[in-house]
């Protein structure tokens, strides 16, 4: 039995036991929460920070099709102008038929 000022009542102890056990319950609950907290905190740094890294790779590599893309265009325009060159009897819409149909050959 713990020691109480009230030796003539083994209530008071113990209920002052079962008070420490519940504050001692809590204080666990607050550290394993706290830890919980942290490692979800450390867990979501990591996920955004492979997030933004993925994305950054995404941006590059969508820059490079762009620039792509753009060279693309360039020659084309470049070809259509060259046949519109060659053939002035035939509008736009002939003139990139004809490109498509000597593609296939």
């Amino acid at each position: 039995m713990d020691w109480s000022p009230y030796p003539s009542h083994p209530t008071i102890a113990s209920s002052k036991r079962r008070h420490r056990l519940k504050h001692s319950k809590v204080q666990v609950y607050r550290l394993s929460r706290k830890r919980w907290e942290e490692n979800m905190k450390k867990d979501m740094e990591l996920m955004n920070l492979k997030l933004y890294l993925e994305n950054q790779s995404i941006i590059e590599e969508n820059e490079k099709l762009r620039k792509k893309a753009s060279l693309l265009h360039q020659e084309n325009l470049a070809l259509m102008s060259e046949y519109q060159k060659k053939f002035p009897h035939l509008d736009r819409f002939s003139t990139t038929l004809l490109l498509l149909l000597q593609q296939k050959h």
